[in-house]
């Protein structure tokens, strides 16, 4: 449980859900953790208490992932406070929903600002302070593999630009030792999505495993991706997705 010990660490996104529980899972194996949050002051409060638990050093730090400036300006702050970053995991994301002459530009410009635009600044900001040899691990979602309904075309575009964003960054940081990959969840029971949500039965019809999967089985996976055992997986997707593109 200390295969982290003296590494750094920045989730964004990482007050609840899947991010939450990156964060936790990172602290838990030795890692100092810095997470970044938008709306839920609360809930980054009660995580950092967490990571602090673990023994480890955590802070909190308010940024809009729509907001080029708050995003930068947070990685720079994780790496200043934290004295170095190793391990950088790209989950802020917000979900969308609507038909392809239902969604409106503003919409349109919103979504992309934080599931695009927000992941890129994001990587840039953090391409640049990452040691060599550094993990890179981005959020995307099973839906860029399998749109399974209508509604989605919007999120399916911009997590599909997530993970060709990571590939290209493969490229460019591979020289550095560094990786970037894409973990994939499918339906995972979170705030966002619930397992006993509105549209949780007609997702559950795609599944080979007929269940939800939880924000921690999402999170060994990214620990996975940013352990030693990784070292020569780059530019790929890990989809954790209880069969839903199967």
């Amino acid at each position: 449980m200390t295969e982290f010990a003296g590494k750094t660490a920045l989730v964004t996104g990482g007050s609840r859900g899947i991010g939450a529980a990156v964060a936790v899972a990172l602290a838990e194996r030795g890692a100092d953790v810095a997470i970044t949050y938008n709306s839920s002051p609360e809930d980054a409060a009660a995580v950092v208490k967490q990571l602090e638990a673990a023994g480890r050093r955590g802070f909190a730090i308010e940024a809009d992932a729509a907001s080029a400036e708050a995003v930068v300006a947070a990685v720079g702050r994780a790496y200043g406070v934290l004295g170095g970053l190793d391990i950088f995991v790209n989950n802020a994301g917000v979900g969308s929903l609507g038909m392809i002459d239902e969604v409106t530009l503003e919409e349109l410009d919103r979504v992309l600002a934080i599931n695009v635009r927000g992941p890129y600044v994001a990587a840039q900001a953090a391409a640049g302070v990452l040691a060599d040899g550094g993990r890179m691990i981005h959020v995307g979602s099973a839906i860029a593999e399998r749109a399974t309904g209508p509604g989605m075309s919007l999120y399916t575009m911009s997590k599909s630009a997530v993970a060709g964003l990571s590939k290209g960054l493969a490229r460019d940081l591979g020289a550095r030792g560094i990786t970037s990959n894409v973990v994939q969840p499918g339906p995972i029971d979170t705030s966002m999505n619930p397992a006993d949500g509105p549209f949780a039965e007609a997702q559950r019809a795609f599944l080979a495993l007929p269940r939800f999967g939880t924000p921690a089985e999402v999170a060994a996976a990214v620990v996975y991706l940013a352990g030693s055992a990784a070292g020569y997986i780059t530019g790929t997707e890990l989809t954790i997705d209880g069969g839903h593109a199967a």
